[in-house]
């Protein structure tokens, strides 16, 4: 496998996990990057001890990814702009970068979600805000990740995607290395979307599996969510193959059953009878599934999409309902066809 990465000076927006580990794995390939973080104390962390304790403890970052606060000289200049704030944040974090960033850079994105308040995703909130040829070179990355083990090394997939089929394969070779394999793809949609639908299901097989259902009811659930995402995605012009890929299949599968997944966990706490409040109070990390479960609830109903399993862990996690109750609705729910 032959890679010829040109050197690219490259933007990571958000200083979580996930854009940690990916800056990183940038900064590894020989790229001038600059990560740009909210908190004051993990810019000067990263910047000097070249680690992240608060998000992605352990692992030793590479000396020549440098750290900023400022969204303006993160951006400026840049070639590639990679976005990985929380979705439900990211409207905010545009308005004040999209000045500065290059009329001719590569707009991507790898954070998963929804806008609750518009039920927008990131490429049309992007769309909103940025100028037309920045929007064309837009690109959704996505796949079956934890940021952990993209950070150790360890061997991952995942999907570029883009109308742009240049922009694609610019990203796909930024971050393409032995450890790291990226595949194009242009359902910019699909894309979104599985990203987003995968996170409300893991909470869902979390609780499943925090009520001790088994691992019976957990592999009928990943398939059944897998099909309320088609059913999403095909009435808002996805392609079903993309679901049956890296981006559908390959994420639900990996956050349905990983225990690095901070969705799945919180449904395993919730199905064990745990509140909310207090499982959310002890995570530092964002789990993008309970915001997204309203989001994706809400999508389905404006469109008259049927997705049970999102119905139902929406009233879970926003209308108390107990989660034992509402496994045993979704089992009474009227006998159909699978198809």
């Amino acid at each position: 496998m032959t890679m010829k990465n040109n050197r690219e000076r490259i933007a990571v927006i958000g200083g979580g996990s996930w854009g940690t580990a990916l800056a990183n794995r940038l900064a590894l390939n020989g790229h001038d990057v600059c990560l740009w973080a909210y908190e004051a104390d993990l810019v000067r962390e990263i910047n000097e001890s070249h680690t992240n304790s608060a998000f992605l403890p352990g692992i030793d970052l590479h000396p020549a990814l440098t750290c900023s606060n400022s969204l303006q000289e993160a951006a400026s200049g840049r070639g590639m702009v990679l976005l990985v704030t929380p979705v439900q944040v990211m409207r905010g974090v545009l308005q004040q970068m999209a000045p500065h960033i290059a009329a001719d850079a590569v707009i991507a994105n790898a954070s998963k979600g929804i806008e609750l308040e518009t039920l927008r995703t990131v490429s049309q909130i992007c769309a909103e805000l940025l100028p037309a040829g920045l929007n064309q070179r837009f690109v959704a990355l996505s796949g079956p990740t934890f940021a952990r083990e993209v950070a150790q090394g360890l061997l991952s997939l995942i999907v570029a995607a883009s109308r742009d089929e240049t922009a694609s394969r610019r990203v796909q070779a930024a971050f393409s290395c032995p450890c790291l394999r990226v595949y194009t793809n242009s359902d910019v949609v699909g894309v979104e979307l599985g990203g987003a639908v995968k996170n409300v299901i893991a909470i869902a097989a979390g609780i499943c599996d925090g009520l001790g259902f088994g691992h019976n009811a957990r592999a009928a659930l990943i398939t059944r969510g897998l099909a309320e995402m088609n059913r999403l995605g095909q009435a808002m012009g996805a392609e079903a193959a993309t679901f049956a890929g890296l981006a559908g299949m390959g994420d639900l599968v990996l956050t349905c059953t990983g225990d690095l997944s901070r969705n799945r966990t919180v449904g395993f706490k919730l199905g064990q009878g745990m509140g909310l409040a207090d499982i959310l109070a002890e995570m530092r990390m964002v789990a993008e599934g309970v915001k997204s479960a309203e989001s994706v609830y809400q999508l389905a109903r404006s469109l008259r999409v049927e997705m049970p399993i999102v119905e139902k862990t929406y009233q879970i996690l926003h209308d108390n309902k107990p989660a034992r109750q509402a496994v045993t609705e979704l089992m009474a729910r009227e006998l159909k066809s699978e198809q």
